[in-house]
């Protein structure tokens, strides 16, 4: 399994790859404000590819719980420029855009992005055609809700089930509208309109995710369903964090978006000589 990038590269998907978030927001949940100026993203950047970072996720849009919306400039004033200067410095370096919004998807593939990230699945009006046109690979998340109220009593009767079928469903609709099933990468959406016990139910199912034929990226990092269940502040979910991405990975994860890039590589390189039973 593998992604076709722009420029004739390509992205091995045989073993986990690590993705790295970059948030160039003032109220993400966990490091928002910390990376808003062009200089500090390169040097952020720099960081986590010594850290063992394969792919960078560029975020300028909080879909925090309660979360309130980011008009279209502000977006574009923060994702474009910065990517536009990543990608000038780090020309093979794997970048993805997280957004919603079709006009920064449009811009971003315009500038460099190698990946479409959408929490909201490519349901925004122009996203599917935008995405289709850039030929980039994508990214679809489940959400229940949207981010302002999504944690307000999330009920399902069959987490997985559910969210594995209209994951399946919404990969359809979007071949259908001619995204190749090989660029087309699932997220069960950890966190996002899901309680507790849904996201451990999610999590412990993760071979049926696997089990669907497209990759898988599973993001749980510093999430509340850790802070939660060990009764942890945020600065203080790196065990749980590496716990999370160790047991999806063993499961099959293709790609583990994180914060915390080099103590989660030290673990994707255990989970890794594990699977394969080879040091190289």
């Amino acid at each position: 399994m593998e992604l076709l990038l722009p420029r004739q590269r390509r992205l091995d998907l045989r073993q986990t790859r690590l993705m790295a978030i970059l948030n160039v927001t003032p109220d993400s949940f966990s490091d928002g404000g910390h990376f808003t100026g062009e200089q500090a993203c390169l040097t952020r950047v720099n960081e986590l590819v010594a850290a063992g970072a394969e792919i960078i996720d560029i975020g300028g849009e909080s879909t925090r719980p309660g979360a309130a919306d980011v008009a279209l400039d502000d977006e574009l004033q923060r994702v474009v420029p910065v990517l536009s200067t990543i990608r000038r410095k780090f020309p093979d370096l794997v970048i993805s855009v997280d957004t919603s919004k079709a006009e920064v998807m449009r811009q971003a593939a315009h500038a460099g992005a190698d990946i479409l990230n959408d929490v909201r699945a490519l349901q925004e009006a122009g996203a599917l055609e935008v995405a289709v046109a850039s030929q980039l690979p994508v990214c679809l998340m489940h959400m229940q809700g949207q981010p302002r109220s999504m944690q307000h009593q999330p009920v399902y009767q069959d987490v997985v089930s559910e969210v594995l079928h209209w994951l399946v469903s919404r990969a359809e609709q979007c071949q259908q509208a001619g995204i190749p099933a090989s660029q087309i990468i699932l997220d069960p959406g950890f966190g996002f309109g899901k309680s507790l016990s849904h996201n451990y139910q999610l999590l412990a199912a993760m071979p049926d995710f696997v089990g669907s034929g497209y990759a898988i990226l599973a993001g749980m990092s510093r999430k509340s369903m850790i802070g939660q269940l060990l009764q942890r502040d945020v600065s203080e979910r790196l065990a749980g964090s590496i716990a999370c991405a160790t047991i999806a990975a063993m499961q099959g994860a293709q790609i583990i978006r994180v914060h915390d890039v080099k103590e989660t590589a030290d673990a994707l390189a255990i989970v890794a000589a594990t699977k394969s039973g080879v040091i190289q």
